[in-house]
């Protein structure tokens, strides 16, 4: 069934998956550290974790996999990896064209992550200009007002709060990757666009209000919002 499409006035964007590239990194780290332990990071897992906050998701997968580890030991030892890899980051396709042209038609844009400040100065290390483009950028993280991780609202509700003045939940549009996220959209009465992993199953997407394969088929009009110039 085809939903309808609602005109927005403000964009927020995840950043792991949607923006930068950084959800295969994860997906390395994590299985390296897991087979140090014996264990495999399977997808189905890895569902299950995206969009969380950092120790909420690493509560649950040393839980799951029954490591034994701490949640605090897991982060400190995936930290040194993270340290590694993350700085190659690269912006997704389509992301920073529709950024760019938002920011130029003074449409309000801002981030919420699942990220630590910590890990976001690691992504974003090659990226410092692009990401100044963002007024605000709430990391869920760390952010002493979220108080849940997504999937609950907090995220998107805090985020949305920090724009000046704060529209109405109805008005602002969510560009998200992961299952949890979109829930955290939906739940915050937002309308939210999904740009899944292709092994996302589709009974995982069928929440969202749009899915596209990427950003380069996002058509800001179809939101009301200013179309691309030619």
């Amino acid at each position: 069934m085809t939903k309808t499409l609602k005109p927005v006035t403000h964009v927020i964007f995840d950043m792991d998956g949607v923006i930068l590239n950084t959800e295969d990194l994860y997906s390395k780290v994590y299985g390296d550290v897991c087979a140090e332990y014996g264990k495999k990071y399977k997808w189905e897992l890895k569902l299950r974790l995206m969009g969380k906050k950092p120790l909420d998701a690493a509560e649950q997968l040393i839980k799951e996999l029954e490591l034994p580890i701490s949640p605090e030991e897991w982060i400190e030892r995936t930290k040194s990896e993270m340290e590694k890899l993350f700085p190659s980051a690269v912006l997704l396709p389509g992301v920073e064209r529709l950024v760019r042209h938002l920011k130029k038609k003074n449409v309000p844009i801002a981030i919420c992550s699942g990220s630590s400040k910590y890990g976001f100065e690691m992504k974003s290390t090659h990226h410092k200009e692009f990401f100044s483009l963002f007024p605000h950028i709430t990391l869920c993280g760390d952010d002493p007002e979220v108080k849940n991780g997504k999937p609950h609202p907090d995220a998107y509700l805090v985020a949305n709060s920090r724009f000046n003045p704060p529209p109405s939940p109805e008005s602002v549009l969510v560009i998200e990757d992961a299952p949890n996220g979109v829930i955290s959209g939906i739940q915050a009465g937002m309308q939210v666009v999904m740009v899944p992993d292709p092994h996302v199953p589709e009974e995982m997407r069928k929440d969202a209000t749009v899915v596209l394969k990427s950003l380069l088929e996002f058509v800001p009009e179809d939101f009301g919002l200013p179309p691309y110039e030619p």
